[in-house]
């Protein structure tokens, strides 16, 4: 049976913004079934809400971010990563600036959170979204696309021209549960061009970047004094990013996920055009006793 599921309590963690560099003050508290994943800016007026929706995004550039009667919620991507990661249906996101924290630069720092805080099945049924038939948007190059699969798995191609790039290490595939993500996706860093820093700078963007909180490449090398996580390290990280703006959809995909250059501006297009195709595809539940999700989530302990 699979059934929804939310926060036993609520956590508190702080942090910078990537992009503006301030200090962000974060809680995650539980919420009823069906809320989904609701943003709120405390910092505002009135605290307005913005949910997680495709529809909700209003900017791509270089992260994910939520916009809403006045409200921005940016770089949401790796901590929709992490509530995808370990199955949570329903929470609420509280911060005091525009910005969810950056963290380490990976979904580790969520995804330690969020298990402190003890996760609960709520008794609801969990919603699926299964893909009926194939979905795709491209981009000259790039693309993204989502097939029917009885299951959920990614599968992603990079093509940086650097030395650090091997040709055997821009391409990853892996079968999604929450085991597997934790373990090789969760602690997937982003990463950056030290050439690229002072440009994004002037626009106002990664003014809280760091070797501390994002993997650096100056023209030849790692800059980083630990080296990478993992020697394939940058197009897992693009997976944890797609793992974050596909679960925008409001509920986990029974789907093959395949990228070659995607950004977080072709998986919204895809989310967006999915969602605009009906007949592609239908929500389906496996809340009956003796059924199975063909997604495995860690079995949640009394």
């Amino acid at each position: 049976m699979s059934y929804q599921r939310t926060l036993k309590s609520k956590v508190h963690s702080t942090g910078i913004g990537l992009h503006s560099g301030k200090k962000v003050h974060l809680t995650l508290r539980p919420a009823p079934v069906n809320t989904g994943i609701v943003f709120r800016r405390t910092d505002l007026s009135g605290s307005p809400q913005v949910s997680a929706c495709p529809s909700c995004v209003g900017d791509t550039k270089l992260s994910t971010t939520l916009m809403k009667d006045g409200a921005t919620i940016s770089t949401v991507e790796h901590l929709m990563s992490a509530f995808a990661g370990l199955g949570i249906d329903n929470a609420y996101v509280d911060l005091d600036a525009s910005e969810i924290p950056i963290m380490d630069g990976s979904a580790s720092t969520f995804v330690f959170m969020l298990k402190s805080a003890g996760l609960e099945e709520q008794g609801t049924a969990k919603r699926y979204l299964r893909i009926k038939k194939s979905i795709e948007v491209r981009d000259g190059d790039k693309w993204a696309r989502l097939d029917p699969y009885n299951g959920f798995s990614l599968s992603f191609g990079i093509d940086f021209k650097h030395p650090v790039f091997s040709e055997e290490l821009q391409n990853h595939e892996v079968e999604f549960s929450s085991l597997r993500y934790e373990k090789d996706i969760s602690r997937a860093r982003t990463f950056g061009f030290i050439k690229d820093v002072e440009s994004l700078r002037m626009q106002g963007l990664a003014l809280g970047a760091s070797l501390e909180n994002a993997v650096g490449l100056d023209e030849f090398r790692v800059l980083n004094e630990d080296g990478l996580r993992f020697k394939d390290e940058f197009v897992r990280h693009k997976i944890l990013d797609a793992v974050g703006d596909l679960y925008l959809l409001g509920s986990p995909v029974l789907g093959a996920y395949h990228g070659y250059k995607s950004g977080h501006d072709l998986n919204n297009k895809l989310t967006r055009k999915i969602l605009a195709t009906k007949d592609a595809w239908e929500y389906v539940t496996f809340g009956e006793s003796g059924s199975k999700s063909p997604i495995s989530f860690v079995p949640l302990t009394a």
